[in-house]
């Protein structure tokens, strides 16, 4: 059931121009931040270390976050592992004399802060050749992803619907990581599943409104490209907007109250959710139209009948 109806077809393809000109602004800006800053790469791709280690009473985060920053350890993620007894710190590459005895530092400068019995359980290194290599695949699963989605939207409808969609995830996805280059928040692999997530939800929105698009093309006797695609536009808004802001309000709870550990992973999802609503509208469509889609390319082929070229008998 529809919850917002319209007397007439919205004409968003009227603003396609403007909203072109801000899709290449957006992501030229994004492909030079990140030329410029990079990423701020997480302990899953540059290597570090793991400790855990298990307080006497349950323990509070932010101190022991504090603690280790008034011991010189940068910012290290800090969560709990299983109970709020254990506590799982994540540090990056350290040198020095902090880089021996790493374990024993760190449970020095936690005791110094609240007098606690801690006790270190184990300590483990991740080389940076694992990083790299994470890097490598990370990046061939995004390369993948498209590439597999380019093949399954030619099959099921258009080579320019295709390339439409793998436009629009790959603007996606390139805002999302202009997002967090700017703002220097740390790319772990929770947030490489977030994007890959963003990619699914983006293609999944996508889809439905090139399926709208195919059926006015195949049903509407009259009409311009523009305006059959219009009318698909307006006829799934309301899908697109009920979707979205359900989501939505799922992502900003858990952005608010899940905690810093999984701050990162939802505001990749907060910001692919929302560029993906609107590129599905005035990306995947318009490059679409731009390459010159026609009632001929998604009409069903025409099947002769057997017999049908035989001269009828006098």
């Amino acid at each position: 059931m529809e919850i917002f109806k319209f007397k007439r077809d919205l004409d968003f393809l009227k603003l396609r121009l403007p909203a072109a000109i801000l899709s290449l602004l957006l992501v030229s800006a994004s492909i030079g931040i990140l030329v410029v800053k990079g990423l701020n790469w997480g302990l899953d791709f540059t290597g570090g270390t793991l400790i855990e280690v298990n307080f006497a009473k349950p323990a509070d985060l932010e101190q022991v976050r504090g603690e280790l920053a008034k011991g010189g350890f940068g910012e290290p993620a800090v969560q709990f592992f299983g109970t709020s007894r254990d506590v799982l710190i994540r540090m990056p590459p350290q040198e020095g004399a902090k880089a021996a005895n790493l374990g024993d530092h760190i449970v020095a400068s936690i005791k110094a802060g609240n007098g606690e019995e801690v006790t270190l359980k184990r300590i483990e290194f991740v080389g940076p050749s694992v990083g790299d290599e994470l890097v490598e695949q990370g990046g061939l699963a995004v390369f993948v992803a498209l590439l597999c989605i380019l093949l399954y939207v030619s099959v099921r409808f258009e080579w320019k619907l295709a390339l439409g969609s793998v436009v629009a995830l790959a603007h996606d996805v390139t805002i999302t990581l202009g997002f967090f280059s700017l703002l220097g928040i740390e790319f772990d692999l929770t947030v490489l599943a977030a994007v890959l997530t963003v990619i699914g939800y983006s293609l999944n929105d996508t889809i439905v409104v090139f399926d709208r698009i195919r059926e006015n093309f195949r049903k509407m006797r009259k009409g311009t490209p523009e305006e059959i695609t219009n009318n698909a536009l307006t006829a799934t808004l309301s899908r697109t907007i009920m979707t979205s802001a359900t989501t939505l309000f799922v992502v900003i709870a858990i952005f608010a109250v899940g905690g810093p550990v999984i701050h990162a992973f939802a505001a990749a999802l907060l910001m692919g959710i929302t560029v993906g609503t609107y590129s599905s509208i005035y990306v995947a469509s318009a490059v679409a139209l731009k390459l010159g889609l026609s009632k001929e390319d998604l009409m069903p082929p025409q099947v002769e009948k057997e017999g049908a070229d035989l001269d009828p008998l006098p």
